[in-house]
């Protein structure tokens, strides 16, 4: 339990945020696709087009390219563990530095320590979600090795096997996708170690980026042509 009740709101406040928040994007993008539905909908139109080429090396090597990107992410998130883990060794001089800052605020040991391993457990969530991503884009480049080829005379197996493989990647991307938005939250949970009222501002500012990113981007207004495509898709 948090020793001031000023912490143990603002954390709750991240929490709820960060929880409600993903539960908001998944609603808002059935009433109105934000950029994550529209780039799904690409990823299925493009596995259609892969089950048409007899030669994929292209799809193979934008397979690659999204799995660089995610252990790239993957090796970010293990370091920022090993950074976390060596501010906890030094908490002793941490607390001490933080005494001598005349607009730092008073904080204990214990709640220096707490707030540190719940930054660890951040960027561990995010290490998970970019690790199983990484592994669901080894599935998805299986899978388009394992469609048949566009001479193969069953087209019903060629675009179930394109489905399938859209599907896979479409996964991916959502935990890609979450591994993100866990760390953009851990920009906002470093507001919490300069005091519980900086810590909601924070959360707040990084609330407004993300949103902004995902539904009034210029990456939006991009993929203006295709804005009217079904929700579901």
């Amino acid at each position: 339990m948090l020793p001031y009740s000023a912490d143990a709101a603002a954390l709750l406040a991240f929490l709820v945020a960060w929880i409600g928040y993903a539960h908001f994007v998944k609603r808002r993008h059935n009433q109105r696709p934000g950029l994550n539905a529209l780039m799904n909908a690409q990823r299925d139109a493009w596995m259609r087009e892969m089950a048409r080429r007899d030669v994929r090396i292209v799809d193979t090597a934008i397979t690659s390219t999204l799995q660089n990107g995610t252990a790239f992410f993957a090796s970010t998130s293990l370091i920022a563990i090993g950074g976390a883990a060596t501010v906890l060794r030094s908490t002793d001089d941490v607390v001490r530095l933080f005494a001598e800052l005349p607009f730092a605020p008073a904080i204990s040991r214990g709640l220096w320590e707490a707030k540190t391993i719940g930054l660890m457990a951040i960027f561990g969530y995010a290490f998970f979600k970019f690790g199983w991503a990484y592994r669901l884009y080894n599935y998805s480049a299986i899978l388009i090795g394992a469609t048949p080829p566009a001479a193969s005379p069953d087209a019903e197996a060629r675009e179930t096997a394109a489905r399938r493989a859209a599907g896979m990647s479409t996964v991916a991307g959502r935990h890609f996708a979450d591994g993100q938005r866990a760390l953009f939250f851990s920009f906002a949970y470093l507001g919490w170690f300069l005091g519980p009222l900086v810590f909601m501002l924070t959360t707040a500012l990084i609330m407004v980026v993300i949103y902004r990113r995902q539904f009034h981007s210029d990456a939006l207004d991009a993929l203006g042509d295709i804005s009217d495509a079904d929700p579901e898709s």
